[in-house]
């Protein structure tokens, strides 16, 4: 049963995100029906989340991490497993593929961001599923990265134009061990899957990173050159990166926001630039207010997304798509 409506903010001319109630209330909620629903129209939900950027499930009957996993087997679409990810952040794997989104504690903001889009291996799409909202906060703002593109190109042509040409670089300190308290404490053993330093360099150089050893044991590594704009098949431009979230958040305390995040060539990105695209996301986003056992499918390619900070125990969990 589909709203098509946006009930989180104020509607747009084509929904975002686009709702699909899977039953008329909660409850008449039927995990058994959701599963079957969703089977039958996953290829549809899949268009809709490219075509609006994300979909929200409501009144799905799901209410555990099984019960996640099992909608999103529904879509028949490949798992994008977080341990072979190059992402930043601790999570706590619950099945194949399904994991917590993230254990940054609860005061932390994570800032709006394409998942992995600041490592050469991405998903296409997201899947998030509510186990428990917090007491208060802890909405995900979801940003539509082709209508901030849009914008950029009206008030900072030049600035996008070099996004695009330039592309962008991230540097990044990975501690020697996982740290949960940090909202990008993932360490390099295992985000780069080695046990020591020498396969560490190995597995570095394959994907076209290079590092510096400090003496605490924890790697800065930089990443290739990686794209700033991305043009989708269907014509539309988006601000395929994790500048916002880099620039915002990446940097270690006391240092500049320049340390982590550069253009391709090497050159600092103009801090007003950034402040004014900053301030433009977040003009755009639209918070999901996540209620129990809700579900939402993010086009990675078409849609940022971030976490608001809470307080109280949150149990949002994350599923990529290759």
């Amino acid at each position: 049963m589909d709203s098509g409506s946006n009930h989180q903010a104020c509607c747009d001319e084509i929904g975002f995100p686009y709702v699909c109630d899977l039953a008329p209330d909660s409850s008449q909620a039927s995990l058994e029906n959701s599963l079957r629903q969703l089977a039958i129209e996953s290829e549809n939900y899949t268009e809709k989340a490219r075509q609006h950027g994300a979909v929200l499930f409501r009144n799905t009957g799901g209410e555990t991490a099984a019960d996640f996993d099992a909608m999103v087997k529904c879509f028949n679409l490949p798992n994008f497993p977080y341990h072979k990810s190059l992402s930043n952040a601790v999570r706590v794997e619950m099945t194949e593929r399904v994991f917590s989104a993230n254990e940054a504690p609860s005061d932390a903001r994570i800032y709006l961001h394409h998942e992995m889009a600041q490592t050469p291996l991405f998903p296409s799409k997201l899947f998030f599923f509510c186990e428990q909202p917090a007491a208060s906060g802890g909405a995900t703002p979801i940003c539509r990265s082709d209508r901030l593109v849009a914008k950029l190109e009206q008030e900072l042509p030049r600035f996008v134009q070099t996004c695009a040409e330039k592309g962008l670089r991230y540097t990044h300190t990975m501690p020697d061990e996982d740290d949960p308290l940090s909202g990008m404490g993932r360490s390099w053993r295992s985000t780069f899957r080695a046990d020591s330093r020498e396969a560490c360099e190995v597995n570095m150089a394959e994907l076209g990173y290079h590092g510096v050893w400090n003496s605490d044991g924890s790697l800065t590594s930089t990443t290739p050159v990686l794209t700033g704009v991305k043009n989708l098949e269907d014509g539309r431009g988006v601000f395929f990166n994790q500048l916002i979230a880099a620039y915002s958040g990446f940097a270690s305390d006391g240092e500049s926001p320049d340390a982590a995040i550069t253009f391709g060539d090497g050159k600092k990105l103009p801090a007003d630039m950034v402040m004014q695209a900053c301030q433009l996301a977040e003009e755009l986003a639209i918070d999901i207010q996540w209620q129990v056992g809700q579900m939402a499918i993010v086009d990675n390619y078409v849609t940022m997304h971030g976490r608001r900070s809470f307080s109280g125990p949150r149990k949002i969990l994350a599923s990529l798509i290759a």
